[in-house]
């Protein structure tokens, strides 16, 4: 989306303060213990983020202790200015007072083990009032060394270092959970995948194997774009009870954005580490990341959720999204294509995963000197004639699924005379949203030959809160918003009855004017049964906010309440996309419906 900013770039800050402790003998004195100096404390800023026009940080902290015996009581003080706060926290509690914010450890890590660690987190507003550098580690009643012997700082652990890959099945079938699991309460029973629930287009329609028309209303959760390789929120929520939570509010289908990137390390044999709370999720622990995921695809279908993969960004990103293209120095097409034909091979017998949308928002403006175009020309940079290439990487893998084309940003209003795009005045283009721009579909429609009946457009589209357009210029209706922007770019799609249409992102804060041009995009949703995933489940959109707030627990019940009216509902109930599994508590399988 233009000048959108789904998440700042993460940013990793580990300090490793090291103190010498002194512990009482058995007589009651008190002697330095060598052993005790190894005791330490890290904080590591995990995660940042904007929303709301405030900046929030995740923090995670670690006390080890490599001493001999056990500590108990411990405290973390760190400096404090005054002008923030903690907004949430977990497996600590703490205070402030005086200019000192005090962490205490809660009723089971408040004890550390010799050889173990303890660990904590905490989300905080405005973290540059936090001196995190200046942290120090104090054990109650034991007096610090005020001036302890400097030690080196150890070198930090990369993430990934070379590890040897691993061979790696080229479709291996998902491992199910174990359906009694007393380590694991808040799992659902797996079901074995199944092939039956594929989706195929009928004109402007998406109808099932029996030729039912369904209607795909789902939400989009960040997380595997952006280097966390998890949904983001999960350093702060139960996964389990989260996905859990999303099928029981009605959402039958999860976008989930993703790079070619991490696809490509996973196809490789290379699996970077998840970023999650391991005392909220202990089951995750020991599995790598692509083990995690697929742990995800099943407790989405054991839900009644079904899945899109959407490629995000090319690279591993918080801000990846905002490179123009399928491709980058880095990433080649080829690795583009790759990962997707990987994906798809993987999981083509698990209709779980039962679309690829191709590319996020391709985009560039008339200045840009890299840009996507939509012609018949064979240009690197031409989106319509790799987006076929895209789709055959998925279909001949998995004839079964569904590929989601979206749009452009600039398209030229005389095709004939500037088919190459070669004209750099602006007032020789139409322009929309990234990955919103669909005029070309009526010159050069996508092409998959015998896969045609499973081509859907995906245009984006957003409000006057994300960036200022000229449809928002006057005081817009439903109906001026259709006839400036929405009629001509993509709409006229579902109207000539080309192909469906699913809005892969619409989005926003519930603020004057963006709630009207919401209210207005909502209720056209609605009126044209277009198929929609709504932007985001995450409270980490900067630009938007999500559905949740920063615990990724507390849902925001205002905003559910207003994207609830889009979902697909019968009696009452929310109609899923499988055949047998209900949707979460509160829905219906297709078979029902």
């Amino acid at each position: 989306m233009q000048r959108k900013i789904k998440n700042l770039i993460s940013i990793l800050l580990t300090m490793v303060l090291t103190i010498a402790l002194v512990t009482m003998d058995p007589m009651g004195t008190t002697s330095p213990s060598s052993a005790a100096s190894d005791s330490s404390v890290s904080l590591k800023a995990a995660n940042t983020w904007q929303s709301g026009g405030k900046t929030f940080s995740q923090v995670d902290g670690t006390v080890t202790n490599n001493s001999s015996s056990s500590i108990n009581n411990w405290e973390v003080t760190v400096p404090y200015k005054g002008s923030g706060e903690i907004n949430s926290c977990w497996n600590m509690n703490y205070d402030i007072e005086d200019g000192i914010l005090t962490i205490t450890g809660v009723d089971h890590n408040k004890s550390v083990p010799a050889g173990n660690s303890a660990t904590f987190g905490m989300i905080i507003e405005t973290p540059e009032a936090f001196d995190l550098a200046d942290a120090q580690l104090i054990i109650p009643g034991v007096p610090t060394n005020p001036s302890p012997t400097p030690r080196p700082t150890p070198t930090p652990k990369p993430e990934d270092p070379t590890p040897t890959p691993r061979p790696v099945d080229p479709t291996p079938t998902p491992k199910p959970v174990d359906p009694v699991d007393p380590n694991n309460p808040t799992a659902k029973p797996v079901p074995p995948p199944t092939t039956d629930d594929w989706l195929y287009t009928d004109g402007n329609k998406i109808v099932d194997k029996n030729g039912k028309e369904v209607w795909l209303t789902g939400v989009n959760w960040f997380g595997y774009n952006t280097g966390t390789n998890i949904f983001d929120g999960v350093w702060a929520c139960n996964l389990n009870t989260t996905i859990s939570d999303i099928a029981d509010r009605g959402f039958n289908i999860l976008r989930i954005p993703f790079s070619s990137e991490l696809i490509l390390q996973w196809k490789s044999g290379v699996y970077p580490k998840a970023n999650y709370n391991d005392y909220i999720n202990p089951y995750l622990n020991g599995m790598n990341s692509l083990e995690i995921f697929d742990y995800v695809v099943g407790q989405c279908r054991a839900n009644g959720i079904k899945i899109m993969i959407d490629i995000h960004s090319a690279e591993t990103d918080a801000a990846g999204h905002f490179a123009p293209l399928w491709y980058t120095d880095k990433i080649s097409e080829k690795d583009f294509l790759d990962s997707l034909s990987w994906m798809a091979d993987r999981y083509k017998n698990d209709d779980t995963i039962i679309a690829y949308d191709l590319k996020n928002e391709p985009h560039g403006a008339v200045g840009d000197i890299v840009r996507a175009i939509w012609n018949d020309s064979n240009d690197p940079n031409n989106w319509k004639a790799v987006a076929e290439k895209a789709s055959l990487a998925v279909l001949s893998k998995n004839p079964n699924a569904l590929v989601l084309v979206e749009g452009i940003q600039i398209y030229p209003k005389d095709i004939n005379a500037n088919r190459d795009y070669s004209s750099r005045n602006i007032n020789d283009y139409h322009n929309n949203w990234w990955g919103g721009n669909l005029r070309g579909v009526k010159d050069f429609p996508v092409e998959l030959g015998q896969y045609q009946n499973k081509l859907v457009y995906s245009p984006h589209d957003y409000g006057p809160a994300i960036s200022a357009q000229p449809w928002f210029e006057k005081d817009f209706t439903m109906e001026s918003l259709y006839e400036d922007c929405w009629k001509d770019n993509w709409m006229y799609i579902h109207e000539d009855n080309i192909a469906p249409l699913l809005i892969g992102e619409w989005g926003g804060f519930m603020t004057s004017p963006n709630l009207k041009w919401m209210t207005y995009f909502r209720d056209f949703i609605i009126q044209n049964r277009l198929h929609h995933t709504f932007w985001c489940f995450n409270a980490n959109s900067g630009d938007t906010g999500g559905l949740v707030q920063h615990d990724f627990t507390t849902w925001d019940e205002e905003k559910y309440a207003f994207v609830k009216e889009a979902l697909w509902q019968k009696n009452g109930k929310f109609v899923g996309l499988d055949q047998e599994i209900a949707l979460g508590s509160n829905g219906i399988a297709l078979k029902d419906y």
